[in-house]
This record gives structure tokens, sequence and C-alpha cells, in this order.
């Protein structure tokens, strides 16, 4: 796969925060290594240079331990998080596809890794998006977000802060009608927040559930929580969602 063939259309879509560039791991013969440094990367993954910093370690990683499961889960999760930014449907779509190999090489390399399943889901969730939920069932991708999601939650539901149930609550409200069940996708977000109080992505979607259903006024109080919460948990991921719920509420709850 070429690494760098998106890099510079997704600078133009990443904010800049400003920073030193960490050295890249030179050749090793422990692959972990790598790993660690995906991992260091995670922590600043809005930065201006982040796409770049990231494919050059999966690029160096994966020609020295082409088949390792922590590196490929890890190269599946950079690539969801970058789709998952995305609104030009192309961009995203391909993005995602990316993710979607990446996490299907993991899960190769280890069929029972509970990580590479989520992140299977993940991708496969951003690109429904990009391609439209309605094709997305007429292609049958419901049954593999469903089964990939399911294997994770019953295998490790608190990986990614019980993202597992954010993604299961999110899917009940992407659905077209008849299938949306918006009391679901209600009790599974209510489930993650249990579990993971500062995590702000479970208040933004549990908001447009929320509108969805009618209740503005709980929509409203989610979205508050959204902007007034701290971001010390993960400071790129709140400030992703912090933007997000600015938006919503100048387009649906003015």
């Amino acid at each position: 796969m070429r690494l760098l063939t998106i890099t510079l259309a997704l600078w133009c879509s990443l904010p800049v925060f400003a920073q030193d560039a960490a050295p890249l791991p030179v050749a090793t013969a422990d692959a972990s290594a790598f790993s660690a440094k995906l991992d260091e990367l995670w922590k600043t993954r809005d930065a201006a240079d982040a796409v770049k910093q990231n494919d050059d370690v999966i690029r160096d990683g994966l020609k020295a331990f082409p088949s390792d499961y922590d590196l490929l889960w890890r190269a599946a999760r950079i690539r969801w998080w970058v789709a998952d930014g995305l609104t030009e449907e192309k961009l995203k779509k391909q993005v995602a596809k990316e993710g979607w190999n990446y996490a299907k090489r993991a899960a190769e390399a280890k069929p029972a890794g509970s990580e590479a399943k989520y992140f299977t889901a993940l991708n496969i969730g951003a690109y429904s998006q990009a391609v439209g939920i309605l094709k997305a069932l007429s292609d049958g991708l419901e049954g593999q977000f469903v089964d990939n999601l399911e294997f994770s939650l019953k295998n490790n539901e608190s990986f990614d802060r019980y993202g597992g149930r954010t993604a299961k609550g999110r899917y009940y409200w992407e659905l077209p009608w008849p299938k949306r069940d918006l009391g679901k996708s209600k009790a599974e977000l209510q489930k993650s927040i249990d579990k993971n109080p500062e995590h702000l992505r479970n208040y933004y979607f549990l908001a447009d559930t929320l509108l969805k259903d009618g209740d503005k006024k709980g929509a409203k109080d989610a979205i508050d929580k959204v902007l007034n919460g701290s971001d010390a948990y993960d400071p790129p991921e709140a400030r992703r969602v912090k933007a997000w719920a600015k938006a919503f509420v100048e387009k649906e709850l003015k």
C-alpha cells in the first residue's frame, strides 16, 4: 500500500498545533519499538505533521515486520482517526478502506485479537458513512460491522474507553428508518458514559440521539457537557468533539 498518497490532502484537513518532530525509530530487531512510537504519536495525532510522522513509522515498521499484529492494528487506528475527521466523501472512503485493510491484516495475523476486530468495525463504519448508509446496507456491510464489534465487546469491552459501546450507540442512530432504534442508542451510550463520564464523544452522540427523539432540552444539556468538559483525558479527541459540538449548537440548537 502506498502510505504517502494522501498525506498532502490530509494536512489540509488537520488543525495546526506546532511541535518539534520526535525522532523516528531506526531499524531494530524488536517490533515493539515501532508500536511504542505510534502510541507516542497518538497523543498528538491532530498535529499538522501527524499524518506524515505516522506514515513514516508504519512504512518502516511494516517493511521490517509485515505481519506484526500490534503494528497493524495501530496503523488501522490512525487511519480510522483521520477518516473520522474527514467530510469529503471520496477521501474519507479511501482512508477508511486503508484502515479496514490494515485491520484485516491484523486479524489474519492474530484471529483472536480484539483490537483488530474493533478497528475493523470502526473503519467499516467510517467507510459506510462515506459511501452512504443505504449503500452500505445493500452491500452487506452491516453484518461485518456488527460481527466485528460484538467480538470486540465480548472479548475486551473496556478497550478504548468502552469505545465499542460508543460505536454501538452511534450505530443505532445511524441506521435509517425503520431499523433506527433511538432507545438502544441512548442505552448503549449511557453504558459508556457510566464507565467513562469524561469521554466527551458519548455526550455529543447522545445529544444527536436525544434531538432526533424530540428532546431538545436533553440534547442541549448533553452538548453543554461537551463544551464545558475537560480535555485532559485525551486532548486531540476532546478538541475534535468540542469543535463538532460548537457546530451542532449553531446548526441544530438555535
